[in-house]
């Protein structure tokens, strides 16, 4: 048995000194991200706001973000578990393709972004592409009675580019655009 604890326990240690040093370097690297670590709050008519959480908006004058498999709730992330392949997962996306045709009329040959149509793996992602904006700029535009221009001007600023110019993809962040959408005059 004595044979058995000596290596047990010096196993122990090292996987606990691998796990430590782990966890040092993701702290650590968090502290250089914008937000050190911590989640982005806006505080918006007197409403708090966690914008690196995904939001719901229904009405046709905002932007509409990433469907989500949990109903935005954070406190139960996580996606759908099927695959392309399933037939009641092949449905849900048909019926979030046909709402989006209705919602979006000018937009009917249009290719519909991926995003738009299909949840997160979390289901609270707060981010879309910028094709995934531009294809609801004409909605916007029409319902909020601005020109396509200043819309599509609001979306090239709230552009993310890619972390370092190199990583993840550019993207948008559906909550701060909307803000950004009604304080646009």
């Amino acid at each position: 048995m004595k044979n058995h604890i000596v290596p047990a326990f010096r196993l122990t240690l090292v996987m606990l000194m691998i796990v430590g040093i782990y966890l040092a370097f993701v702290y650590g690297g968090s502290k250089i991200l914008p937000t050190h670590g911590n989640a982005e709050v806006i505080n918006y008519k007197g409403q708090k706001f966690y914008a690196n959480i995904g939001q719901e908006f229904k009405s046709d004058k905002y932007f509409h973000g990433r469907p989500s498999s949990v109903n935005y709730n954070a406190a139960g992330s996580g996606g759908s578990n099927k695959g392309p392949s399933n037939e009641e997962y092949l449905e849900i996306v048909r019926k979030r393709i046909d709402t989006l045709k209705l919602q979006n009329p000018d937009m009917l040959n249009a290719r519909i972004p991926v995003e738009l149509a299909t949840a997160s793996g979390s289901g609270l992602d707060p981010d879309i592409s910028p094709e995934g904006a531009l294809y609801q700029v004409k909605r916007i535009a029409r319902v909020r009675n601005l020109s396509e221009e200043q819309i599509k001007n609001l979306i090239s600023i709230q552009t993310e580019k890619p972390f370092l110019g190199l990583f993840g993809p550019s993207k948008i962040n559906v909550l701060k655009l909307n803000i950004a959408l009604d304080q646009l005059k």
